[in-house]
Protein backbone atom coordinates (compact mmCIF):
# COMPACT_ATOMS: atom_id res chain seq x y z
CA UNK A 1 0.00 0.00 0.00
CA UNK A 2 1.28 3.33 -0.92
CA UNK A 3 0.15 7.11 -0.88
CA UNK A 4 1.82 8.18 -3.36
CA UNK A 5 -0.60 8.84 -6.02
CA UNK A 6 -3.63 9.81 -3.48
CA UNK A 7 -0.84 12.59 -2.41
CA UNK A 8 0.02 13.79 -5.80
CA UNK A 9 -3.67 14.34 -6.34
CA UNK A 10 -4.13 16.20 -2.91
CA UNK A 11 -1.04 18.38 -3.60
CA UNK A 12 -2.84 19.67 -6.90
CA UNK A 13 -6.01 19.98 -5.05
CA UNK A 14 -4.42 21.89 -3.04
CA UNK A 15 -2.32 24.07 -5.62
CA UNK A 16 -6.28 24.68 -7.29
CA UNK A 17 -7.60 25.90 -3.42
CA UNK A 18 -4.49 28.41 -3.53
CA UNK A 19 -5.61 29.65 -6.94
CA UNK A 20 -9.20 29.88 -5.81
CA UNK A 21 -7.93 32.12 -2.97
CA UNK A 22 -5.76 34.27 -4.58
CA UNK A 23 -8.37 35.63 -7.00
CA UNK A 24 -11.01 34.85 -5.63
CA UNK A 25 -12.69 32.70 -8.77
CA UNK A 26 -14.33 29.72 -7.33
CA UNK A 27 -15.45 29.03 -3.43
CA UNK A 28 -14.05 32.54 -2.50
CA UNK A 29 -16.97 34.16 -4.73
CA UNK A 30 -20.19 31.80 -3.89
CA UNK A 31 -19.22 28.83 -1.76
CA UNK A 32 -22.78 28.15 -1.71
CA UNK A 33 -23.35 27.56 -5.51
CA UNK A 34 -19.33 26.30 -5.87
CA UNK A 35 -20.27 23.55 -3.60
CA UNK A 36 -23.32 22.52 -5.11
CA UNK A 37 -21.60 22.69 -8.71
CA UNK A 38 -18.69 20.58 -7.68
CA UNK A 39 -21.34 18.24 -6.11
CA UNK A 40 -23.01 17.89 -8.98
CA UNK A 41 -20.25 17.03 -11.31
CA UNK A 42 -18.76 14.21 -8.42
CA UNK A 43 -21.81 12.76 -8.90
CA UNK A 44 -22.02 12.60 -12.71
CA UNK A 45 -18.63 10.99 -12.60
CA UNK A 46 -18.92 8.94 -10.36
CA UNK A 47 -22.17 7.47 -11.46
CA UNK A 48 -20.48 7.48 -15.22
CA UNK A 49 -17.93 5.73 -13.30
CA UNK A 50 -20.27 3.10 -11.98
CA UNK A 51 -21.77 2.72 -15.52
CA UNK A 52 -18.46 1.63 -16.97
CA UNK A 53 -17.57 -0.56 -14.28
CA UNK A 54 -21.14 -2.04 -14.27
CA UNK A 55 -20.69 -2.43 -18.50
CA UNK A 56 -16.87 -3.39 -17.74
CA UNK A 57 -15.41 -1.00 -19.45
CA UNK A 58 -13.48 0.21 -16.59
CA UNK A 59 -11.59 -1.63 -14.37
CA UNK A 60 -9.25 -0.88 -11.24
CA UNK A 61 -5.74 -1.42 -12.46
CA UNK A 62 -3.23 -2.35 -9.69
CA UNK A 63 -0.59 0.04 -9.34
CA UNK A 64 2.09 -0.08 -6.35
CA UNK A 65 1.52 3.95 -6.28
CA UNK A 66 -2.21 3.21 -5.22
CA UNK A 67 -3.44 2.41 -1.77
CA UNK A 68 -5.07 -0.69 -1.98
CA UNK A 69 -8.48 0.87 -0.92
CA UNK A 70 -11.54 0.80 -2.84
CA UNK A 71 -15.15 2.69 -1.94
CA UNK A 72 -16.82 0.47 -4.51
CA UNK A 73 -16.12 -2.49 -6.25
CA UNK A 74 -13.30 -1.75 -9.19
CA UNK A 75 -13.55 2.05 -7.56
CA UNK A 76 -10.06 2.93 -5.53
CA UNK A 77 -10.26 5.69 -3.24
CA UNK A 78 -8.16 7.94 -5.85
CA UNK A 79 -10.84 8.23 -8.22
CA UNK A 80 -12.54 9.90 -5.91
CA UNK A 81 -10.26 12.28 -4.99
CA UNK A 82 -9.22 12.93 -8.64
CA UNK A 83 -12.59 13.31 -9.65
CA UNK A 84 -13.01 16.62 -7.00
CA UNK A 85 -9.90 17.73 -8.46
CA UNK A 86 -11.05 17.27 -12.05
CA UNK A 87 -13.72 19.57 -11.40
CA UNK A 88 -12.75 21.89 -9.26
CA UNK A 89 -9.89 22.58 -12.08
CA UNK A 90 -12.64 23.10 -14.54
CA UNK A 91 -13.94 25.78 -12.25
CA UNK A 92 -11.18 27.32 -12.16
CA UNK A 93 -10.28 27.39 -15.35
CA UNK A 94 -13.56 28.45 -16.45
CA UNK A 95 -13.21 31.50 -14.12
CA UNK A 96 -9.92 31.91 -14.52
CA UNK A 97 -10.47 32.52 -18.12
CA UNK A 98 -13.40 34.97 -17.27
CA UNK A 99 -11.40 37.08 -15.33
CA UNK A 100 -8.63 37.15 -17.54
CA UNK A 101 -10.99 38.21 -20.68
CA UNK A 102 -13.11 40.56 -18.22
CA UNK A 103 -9.37 42.55 -17.60
CA UNK A 104 -8.15 42.80 -21.45
CA UNK A 105 -11.72 43.46 -22.54
CA UNK A 106 -11.06 46.51 -19.67
CA UNK A 107 -7.78 47.95 -20.87
CA UNK A 108 -8.95 48.72 -24.49
CA UNK A 109 -11.83 49.92 -22.87
CA UNK A 110 -8.96 52.60 -21.58
CA UNK A 111 -7.36 52.60 -24.49
CA UNK A 112 -9.88 53.75 -26.76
Amino acid sequence: MSLAYLACVLVALAAMVLLDRRFRLVFWRDARRASITLAVGLAFFLAWDAAGIALGVFARGESPAMTGIEVAPELPLEEVFFLVFLCYLTLVLIFGARLVLDRVSERRGEER
